[in-house]
């Protein structure tokens, strides 16, 4: 084979029918290709005017029209732009993939830059082949005596180019719709589209139905050049003013200046709130927001709104829009938005965003990740601050917003690291704690400050050696403190009030202290504060019976307890049948209580653990409650009954009846369980009728 040396082509019959079908993944995305091209247009021809290039006329208003005519099978995109000559026609529409866009900024690279340009790959044109059979191209340069040209195609690789007729500069694009997309030839579909895509693009786009036969009733002093007069209505009475019939006007449906593009100083409430409501459809108030406003080292701009959620009702679901210069791009892109942002409803408009050809995705490129990363950490400042100086409102939004923060804590560690100590935790008073108020609490046992005082005082009585110096038997500060910190710090917490309603009865009482936790989000979370924080434990209220709920007993005492729990097991095991349970007898202050169940917070987490990971229907038999306990109060009477008569006639039904309100205190009971408490507890009452 002979040696050949040559250039790669690429073949426009092969690459076409992939441009019309693949390249673009929604159909009616060709509205926002066309549309965006009008609006270079429009641009370049203002920095034309400039630039001292050309001189725009005093009444120049740069406007894209939108023109749909069902009995025409039609569809018009006419721009008051640039215009094209029939040299650049050539250039950029019979050559594939060559931008105009790009062109127009290295020719004027000197005099201006690409801010608000938005084409870039000069493909966007070819879209209109998804759904048209024919298109044509009119247009007029703004070039001294240049020619206009019409250009039509009809979906093939041949063209016809010819002298036109338009008068006026600027370009119109007709496309001759194929049978299967008839729809975007109606006025209201248009709009949808139109509405989704162009919303708030920086050129007024207008959108009117050819040979509409609809009118609309002005008052004589609004009267435009443009309005057509098909009658005038004579007032009723001498002083109303004279009014017009009119051709309906083609309506304006997007705004220019959104509120993302103004300095947050420039922003009002109302605004803010005003924005939330027509970009999302979402009439209750948000909770509070954050305007993004970065020129460097990345433009991006943008507002983030916080949500209320009712979270019973409602699955927790957020809509973050992506926007390119104004130009809508896609719905929640993961790689620009944190996971955990993907919960809040909000805009983002970032033109330094690396897209695709087809401008409906992101490439692959590091400068995303830093993008995300500025994200997180603006959230994260806003956060801070509010709980540093607005402490009152932040609680208020709490509830609200912690399922938010929580899920960011456990997505990303470098928001978790800013968060952890803005992080809030209601307490059984329903006040807000943040992580390092609730580590004050629960420090000391109320019944030993008396004794504590009392040893104090008795510390201050000076001791002197044989010599008559003055012997301090304290630890130095530095030494106290260094076995503070080795201590673990517990925080007690509640995940169900009603559940859990005598142990929290016990705290109060103690004068102790725990958070709720009640969101399916908590027990990951406090995991994760706990392995990021050395020396953090978070135990729920029912995990173990502290020393600050016992009465003080002598040793004596206890040893006596400790025989009673042996001999009362063994009972305890035979009646129910349990021979892994464990069983204490303990002296409890508040002689209400007759028996309790704990379980270790070790155990319970793995059972919770195994109901996550397992099968449906799975057995789990006795696994997970080997760190159960049942506390027995041996100064409650029944207790004391058990104690005294192990071979009584009724001690069987007493022992099943105290495990089973233990339980009730715990967890609710399984049914067949729940079946024989209430029998037994109406054979109980028999008793009590003998």
């Amino acid at each position: 084979m002979a040696e050949k040396h040559g250039s790669l082509s690429i073949n426009s019959e092969n690459i076409f029918p992939i441009i019309k079908k693949w390249l673009y993944s929604d159909h009616d995305i060709f509205f926002r290709e066309l549309i965006s091209n009008g609006c270079d247009a429009i641009t370049k021809l203002k920095k034309l005017d400039m630039m001292g290039e050309y001189a725009l006329p005093e009444d120049y208003k740069g406007k894209i029209e939108v023109i749909v005519n069902p009995e025409e099978k039609t569809l018009k995109f006419i721009d008051n732009g640039i215009g094209m000559t029939a040299d650049e026609v050539e250039e950029y529409i019979n050559q594939i993939a060559f931008s105009g866009a790009t062109d127009f900024i290295e020719k004027y690279k000197d005099k201006t830059n690409e801010d608000q340009i938005i084409g870039h790959f000069g493909l966007g044109f070819y879209s209109a082949f998804m759904v048209a059979n024919e298109v044509h191209i009119d247009t007029l340069s703004w070039q001294k005596d240049a020619k206009p040209v019409h250009w039509e195609c009809d979906g093939g690789t041949e063209f016809d180019m010819t002298e036109g007729t338009k008068t006026d500069i600027g370009t119109t694009i007709t496309l001759f719709l194929n049978e299967d997309v008839l729809e975007f030839c109606n006025e209201y579909r248009a709009r949808e589209v139109i509405k989704k895509y162009c919303s708030f693009m920086p050129t007024e786009i207008y959108l009117f139905r050819e040979n509409t036969t609809e009118t609309q009733t002005i008052k004589a002093s609004e009267k435009s050049d443009t309005d057509v007069v098909i009658e005038e209505i004579k007032p009723e009475k001498e002083e109303d003013e004279l009014k017009l019939k009119i051709r309906k006007r083609p309506e304006l449906l997007n705004e220019t200046q959104p509120l993302w593009m103004k300095h947050p100083n420039e922003c009002t409430k109302e605004e803010y709130l005003e924005f939330y409501r027509k970009v999302f459809q979402d009439y209750k108030e948000p909770l509070f927001w954050i305007h993004l406003n970065m020129d460097y080292p990345f433009n991006l701009k943008g507002i983030l709104y916080f949500p209320k959620i009712n979270m019973e009702y409602e699955s927790i679901e957020g809509v973050i829009k992506l926007y390119n210069n104004q130009v809508f791009i896609a719905d929640n892109i993961k790689e620009v938005i944190p996971e955990f942002l993907m919960l809040l409803k909000g805009v983002i408009d970032c033109p330094d965003l690396p897209l695709n050809v087809s401008r409906s995705a992101l490439q692959n490129d590091g400068f995303v990740k830093k993008i995300s990363d500025y994200i997180t950490k603006k959230v994260a400042d806003k956060l801070s601050g509010m709980c540093k100086t607005e402490k009152e409102e932040y609680d208020k939004y709490w509830d609200d917003i912690s399922p938010f923060i929580k899920f960011g804590c456990l997505k990303d560690d470098k928001f978790c690291e800013k968060m952890t100590d803005y992080i809030l935790f209601k307490n059984l008073d329903g006040k807000y704690l943040t992580l390092p108020e609730c580590l004050e609490v629960n420090k000391t046992d109320p019944d030993e400050a008396g004794e504590n005082e009392t040893e104090e005082k008795a510390s201050d009585t000076e001791v002197v050696d044989e010599n008559g110096n003055v012997v301090s038997e304290e630890k130095p500060d530095s030494e106290e403190n260094a076995e503070e910190e080795k201590k673990e710090k517990i925080i007690y917490y509640v995940t169900d009030e009603k559940q859990q309603a005598q142990y929290i009865s016990m705290f109060k009482a103690a004068k102790m202290d725990a958070v709720i936790l009640t969101h399916n989000i908590d027990q990951p979370f406090i995991s994760q504060l706990e392995a990021k924080n050395e020396g953090i434990k978070f135990m729920r209220i029912d995990a173990d019976l502290t020393d600050t709920f016992k009465a003080k007993t002598s040793k004596k005492a206890e040893k006596e307890l400790s025989d009673a729990a042996e001999a009362i097991s063994k009972v305890m095991k035979k009646v129910l049948k349990k021979d892994k349970i464990a069983v204490k007898v303990e002296k409890l202050k508040n002689r209400k209580i007759a028996s309790m169940v704990t379980l270790s917070e070790e155990s319970r987490r793995m059972q919770d653990m195994m109901k996550m990971y397992s099968m449906p229907g799975m057995d789990m038999g006795e696994f997970g409650k080997e760190g159960e306990t049942l506390i027995l109060n041996a100064n409650h009477p029944l207790v004391e009954y058990v104690l005294q008569n192990t071979d009584g006639k009724n001690v069987d039904m007493i022992c099943e009846q105290l495990y089973d309100l233990a339980l009730l205190q715990h967890a609710p009971l399984e049914p067949e369980a729940m079946a024989k408490f209430v029998q037994r507890s109406n054979d109980i009452m028999m008793l009590l009728t003998k």
